[in-house]
């Protein structure tokens, strides 16, 4: 269902596949929601994963992928924290926005159910 040349990722929640976008909206969004001055506080920030702010991002990922969903209806998402930190982790990297070198540990590092190196 997802084209990840399109920069698109998955997330299959309670039987049912959500799209994940990294669209221009989808990252005004988290800049906005977050409380950041700029795009280039968004990996430090997710860093420091708190749930809340795991929602917003999800949420915007979400509506950048064509679904109508807020950052409380997605805390209530019927799925593990580790399948939601890889969709968004893995949106991010369809984007071109992963990390970049050899010991960057990215914005998930540390993140329940995250594996540095893959998504």
């Amino acid at each position: 269902m997802t084209n990840r040349i399109r920069g698109e990722a998955a997330l299959i929640a309670g039987g049912k596949s959500y799209r994940l976008l990294l669209t221009l909206g989808a990252l005004a969004e988290i800049e906005s929601g977050l409380g950041l001055a700029d795009l280039s506080e968004v990996s430090a920030r997710l860093k420091q994963l708190r749930a809340a702010d795991l929602a917003i991002v999800a949420a915007a990922l979400l509506r950048g992928g064509g679904h109508e969903i807020t950052p409380a209806e997605v805390l209530r998402l019927p799925c593990d924290l580790g399948a939601l930190v890889k969709a968004v982790a893995a949106a991010f990297d369809a984007a071109g926005l992963a990390p970049g070198g050899a010991g960057d540990s990215g914005p998930f590092a540390g993140a329940p159910g995250s594996n540095s190196g893959s998504a």
